[in-house]
């Protein structure tokens, strides 16, 4: 027979290791979690990302740090985060929205609580928007449910059938609770290609008056966004009703990139690569680029778009 004694003790230590494993810490360690109410972001890191990785959108920079900051030092924000990004392709723009969701969620688009949409993928007819309406409020409200600090891209805005993204419009106002779930910790993100000649004219204006590249400011572009965009037959917020309700916190101008910002993403891709820098590969890679104007040759038409597969035909490095 087991002695009263060593029962209780193994009863004990069963329920202390029980203890252990179960907690927080312990299990989150191994398991993926949602960030504990009240988590702030890493205000240093965030923005160490941001000067180390993103090249060439001060703009982009500031808006998006003062407004992910101040959203996550907020304890009771009134509405979710929905930040617009619009640029040419190759500006940074998914480059942006990984670097912001992996400090939300440490695994980033790997995440089980980040989402990423593509508007060919994942709603390609148009005689089924009323469908993906329907599985867009579901999916939403579910993982919300699951995570209130849920992170959801909207990749390819400017190829959304419009009306579609009109149905998370719920999610995105100024509501305590929608169906006994509160989204007011949730983050938006619209990348999109519209407004993109918008930004450019407006930056090549500056450069034609003599005007420094860094001296473009938010307000400069903003209130051009958002008409613009509004206004675009080719965007899926074309007469949007979250635009419409003012619902969009921040439209996120991508400036177009010089050449000297494209040799910042070549120097950046030989580091990934374990290469040494080498500038005359660098020089060449940038000047394999197509810029516009075509005479002055001021900005890249692809951004850093094809920077990797260009660096590709230099592999004798």
């Amino acid at each position: 027979a087991l002695e009263p004694l060593s029962v209780g003790l193994a009863i004990g230590v069963a329920s202390a290791l029980t203890g252990y494993l179960s907690h927080p810490r312990f299990y989150c360690s191994y398991v993926e979690c949602c960030p504990r109410a009240g988590q702030r972001l890493n205000a240093s890191a965030l923005k160490a990302q941001l000067d180390n990785r993103l090249f060439g959108q001060h703009l982009a920079k500031d808006v998006v740090l003062k407004a992910v900051l101040g959203f996550s030092n907020n304890p009771s924000p009134k509405k979710p985060l929905m930040l617009s990004l619009h640029g040419w392709a190759g500006t940074g723009k998914n480059f942006l929205s990984q670097i912001l969701a992996e400090q939300v969620h440490p695994a980033g688009l790997r995440s089980k609580f980040v989402h990423l949409f593509l508007a060919t993928l994942h709603f390609p007819h148009h005689d089924q928007v009323k469908l993906y309406k329907e599985q867009l409020q579901n999916w939403i409200r579910g993982n919300v449910s699951a995570c209130p600090s849920s992170v959801f891209i909207f990749d390819e805005m400017d190829k959304m059938h419009p009306g579609v993204i009109d149905a998370i419009k719920p999610f995105l106002d100024y509501y305590e609770e929608v169906d006994g779930v509160s989204y007011r910790k949730a983050i938006f993100i619209f990348l999109s290609n519209a407004g993109g000649d918008l930004i450019n004219k407006a930056a090549l204006d500056f450069w034609t008056s003599g005007k420094r590249r860094e001296d473009i400011q938010l307000k400069d572009l903003e209130p051009l966004l958002s008409v613009g965009v509004f206004n675009n037959k080719n965007s899926g917020l074309w007469h949007s009703s979250i635009i419409d309700r003012n619902l969009v916190d921040y439209f996120v101008p991508f400036l177009p990139l010089e050449q000297r910002h494209v040799k910042m993403c070549v120097r950046a891709e030989m580091i990934a690569r374990g290469y040494a820098v080498d500038e005359k590969i660098v020089q060449e890679v940038a000047d394999e680029m197509t810029y516009f104007p075509k005479e002055q040759r001021i900005y890249s038409d692809k951004g850093c778009k094809t920077v990797q597969a260009k660096l590709d035909i230099h592999e004798d490095l």
